[in-house]
């Protein structure tokens, strides 16, 4: 009898939704240390702080709504998948019918193993290159609870990116946190302590004191640990390498999908420079990079060069 390790453990993917609910909590204490707790008072009060007060409100609501908007994208979108009775066109095929499907001189069509993998007995579905598993996905995420295709990429390196930013606004008061728990104790076993203890010793009022100290250690530790992931996907970004190719691409003397640098940045956030700083495409983009549809990706006609 075969087990379908899939099915098993499908029935675990409520515990996901834990992280959704974990990024939420940690949002809302943000919006609650920063723009009440801590500027609203600031702005109302008006002078000199005010303006500072304003700016970093502003800029903080601008970070939110670009969180928001990249993470529950992710969250939300429908990853893609391949349609029915899908196989993919041979250049011989394209050529027929007067057409190509790249018009670069420097890169082919990835035709390279199609007959080993271009049928996935699970689905029952041609199986386009660089998919794993039912022939749609690329890699499981927990941060976001379900399976990323290359059509959210963009968005997944935007919200490991904006989170970081957030945390910048809320890095000076972390500092002044553990500067001046400094001078209280030495025992890093004292941390806690200080913290909970820390509003007595502090200007400000107990509730405001510990609202901005937790929220900015839980951003901090949120963002560091995403910062890996930023890191490790802009590495493989600048490749155009997935994760699982990673292991896949050992050995290549150069990645058959590396087109450089300037291509495969446009593969992910498309040619439009005013709409790289959004997870968005133009509809040019969408029409003229198969990348984004996930089923055909040109390569390098030099692999081994």
């Amino acid at each position: 009898m075969e087990i379908n390790v899939f099915k098993l453990c499908s029935g675990l993917k409520f515990l996901g939704y834990l992280m959704i609910l974990l990024v939420a909590a940690i949002i809302a204490v943000s919006y609650d240390a920063i723009v009440i707790v801590t500027c609203g008072p600031q702005l109302l009060r008006g002078g000199a702080h005010s303006v500072l007060a304003f700016a970093i409100i502003m800029i903080f609501h601008l970070l939110l709504i670009m969180l928001l908007w990249s993470y529950y994208r992710v969250v939300f979108k429908d990853p893609g998948s391949v349609p029915e009775n899908w196989r993919a066109v041979l250049p011989e095929e394209a050529l027929e019918a007067g057409s190509s499907l790249n018009d670069r001189p420097d890169c082919v069509v990835d035709t390279v193993g199609l007959d080993r993998r271009a049928f996935c007995n699970y689905c029952q579905n041609g199986k386009p290159p660089r998919c794993h598993h039912c022939s749609a996905k690329d890699v499981f995420s927990r941060w976001i609870t379900i399976v990323s295709g290359w059509s959210i990429v963009s968005e997944h390196l935007y919200t490991f990116m904006v989170t970081t930013m957030d945390t910048l606004v809320l890095l000076p008061a972390f500092i002044n946190f553990f500067g001046e728990a400094k001078d209280h104790s030495s025992s890093p076993s004292d941390l806690a302590v200080i913290f909970l203890a820390f509003a007595g010793h502090s200007h400000c009022s107990p509730y405001v004191s510990q609202i901005v100290y937790l929220d900015a250690v839980l951003n901090l530790a949120f963002a560091l640990s995403l910062l890996c992931f930023l890191v490790m996907h802009a590495s493989l970004l600048s490749s155009n390498t997935t994760s699982i190719e990673v292991y896949e691409k050992r050995g290549a003397a150069r990645w058959k999908y590396d087109l450089g640098r300037k291509k495969n940045f446009e593969q992910v956030f498309g040619t439009k420079k005013a709409l790289w700083f959004f997870p968005l495409f133009s509809k040019e983009d969408v029409d003229n990079i198969p990348a984004l549809h996930g089923l055909d990706f040109p390569i390098r006609a030099d692999p081994e060069s």
